[in-house]
């Protein structure tokens, strides 16, 4: 194992094992609840959005280290963006699950992410949160329910 796989192992770890945005936020909030039923993982997650911009997110669930890192990593990374900026974030993780090089200059952590394109069964894992997001981003109001299919 390289000392770069060691790195992008403890970095998801770290985020699984201590996940940030982890709750729920206040009314007022976007809601999308989706779950992948190949493997069981479910994300709920809430955002709130002012003025174009992600003013919080946070999220709840269960699932496999990959969705519960990705969840936490996505949440820091759209923090206050705006929801073009966040949508592009989230095409932006599209491309690296296709196993494209693309960098997340502004949020190194979420590039830990980027061997799952090596397993994929566990893509959908990663990307549960970031189609979680771009519903909600997209719809803006209300709660969402989803199956990934």
């Amino acid at each position: 194992m390289s000392q770069l796989d060691d790195l992008y192992r403890r970095v998801i770890m770290d985020h699984y094992k201590t996940p940030r945005n982890r709750g729920e936020l206040e009314e007022g909030s976007v809601t999308v609840n989706l779950n992948n039923p190949t493997c069981g993982d479910r994300i709920s997650l809430q955002l709130q959005l002012e003025d174009g911009i992600v003013r919080n997110v946070k999220f709840t669930g269960e699932g496999c280290s990959i969705s519960m890192s990705s969840a936490s990593m996505m949440t820091e990374a759209v923090m206050g963006k705006t929801s073009e900026e966040a949508l592009a974030l989230a095409d932006k993780f599209s491309s690296l699950m296709k196993g494209e090089d693309v960098h997340f200059d502004d949020y190194e952590d979420v590039e830990a992410l980027s061997g799952v394109n090596k397993f994929p069964a566990r893509i959908k894992c990663a990307t549960l949160a970031w189609n979680a997001l771009r519903k909600g981003v997209e719809h803006g109001t209300g709660q969402h329910e989803g199956i990934e299919e």
